[in-house]
């Protein structure tokens, strides 16, 4: 289940780099990533981004999979897209 979130992640440079706009992105790593956000929460923050309800069970999954995460391997995480943000590609966005 660790694979899901590395993935998710893993895309943000690629976001940052076509310029969709890193804030919203960022507002919806720093969500997923928030264990005092709840899986219905998020849900609902997002949901005029979400097309149908199998796109919305894949979201609950990745938030479910976040909220599961040690406090440690999510700091981890928060650490991994501070990285990303600061990075070349995503300061020009």
């Amino acid at each position: 289940m660790k694979l899901l979130p590395v993935l998710v992640l893993a895309a943000l440079p690629f976001y940052c780099y076509a310029g969709s706009g890193c804030t919203l992105v960022s507002q919806v790593i720093n969500q997923a990533i928030s264990p005092d956000v709840s899986e219905d929460q998020y849900v609902e923050n997002f949901k005029q981004f979400i097309p149908d309800a199998e796109a919305e069970d894949a979201i609950r999954q990745a938030k479910q999979c976040f909220l599961q995460q040690s406090e440690e391997t999510l700091t981890n995480a928060q650490v991994m897209v501070d990285a990303i943000y600061n990075s070349v590609w995503c300061k020009a966005y």
